[in-house]
């Protein structure tokens, strides 16, 4: 069990789970993430079951949108009439790229290798759903240019200072950047001339029962501590591990929030 471990064997552990793709599962009786009350995978199912050509932007390894694909087929009255027709995904990270396209090969889907900053492979018009599960980066013009009239960008994405406690715990106490706010993207979305037709935000309660938890987190979300190596932060991993031991956990809260914009 994890709680029998010493503190160098969590580390070793922590440190040896691989971090490709988007699965979480490994987490399970280590670390719990509270989950947003607006269901975002249901809501992706029901537009992916309308929609005919698709774009999933920074796809991971694909995981959730093929999770989204399969039960917009289960939920259709006929499978193949819930299946867009075009279905591409864009990644940057070359161990998601391989994952990524087996996830999606048994939908049709094609993955480009794609920089998060860089400019859409497609041509204006292409898509009528473009679709992003926290991206890192958010290019507003691109997205507009591909969507097709009355096309719309369907997005759930990490907000201003997301579990701000672990990075502080981590760092020292740290400015946060008000560029990830809802605010933000709202404001970019519209100079890129697309109509903001739904918001939610919230915050969501994430707990850490041993410092392997904190140790694979940090290295599969990478914005959380920029640069997270293991060597570098022994120490605070030192003490974020005897924190767990005293306290039972370590507690932060995570920010999202949910966009929908239309051309």
């Amino acid at each position: 069990m994890p709680g029998q471990l010493t503190y160098d064997e969590l580390i070793a552990e922590g440190d040896a789970v691989p971090v490709a793709g988007w699965d979480f599962s490994w987490f399970d009786g280590r670390a719990t993430e509270e989950r947003p009350t607006w269901g975002y995978a249901r809501l992706l199912s029901e537009r992916l079951g309308r929609a005919r050509a698709v774009l999933d932007i920074q796809t991971g390894g694909g995981e959730v949108l093929a999770g989204a694909l399969r039960a917009a087929a289960a939920g259709a009255p006929e499978a193949a009439g819930s299946r867009p027709v075009v279905l591409a995904a864009t990644e940057s990270w070359p161990p998601n790229l391989a994952r990524a396209r087996r996830n999606l090969a048994p939908f049709g889907g094609e993955v480009a290798e794609v920089a998060d900053d860089a400019r859409l492979p497609f041509p204006p018009g292409s898509f009528d759903l473009v679709v992003s599960r926290h991206p890192t980066e958010v290019i507003w013009p691109e997205i507009a240019r591909v969507l097709g009239p009355g096309g719309a960008y369907f997005s759930q994405q990490v907000g201003a200072g997301s579990n701000r406690e672990l990075t502080d715990f981590m760092m020292g106490p740290q400015p946060v950047n008000p560029g990830r706010s809802a605010q933000v993207a709202v404001a970019e979305a519209t100079a890129a001339g697309l109509e903001v037709v739904e918001l939610r935000e919230q915050a969501l309660r994430v707990e850490f029962f041993d410092v392997a938890a904190v140790v694979h987190f940090l290295k599969k979300v990478l914005w959380t501590v920029p640069g997270f190596t293991v060597a570098g932060y022994r120490e605070p991993l030192l003490r974020m591990h005897e924190h767990i031991q005293a306290s039972g956990s370590f507690v932060c809260h995570s920010q999202r929030f949910l966009i929908e914009a239309r051309r």
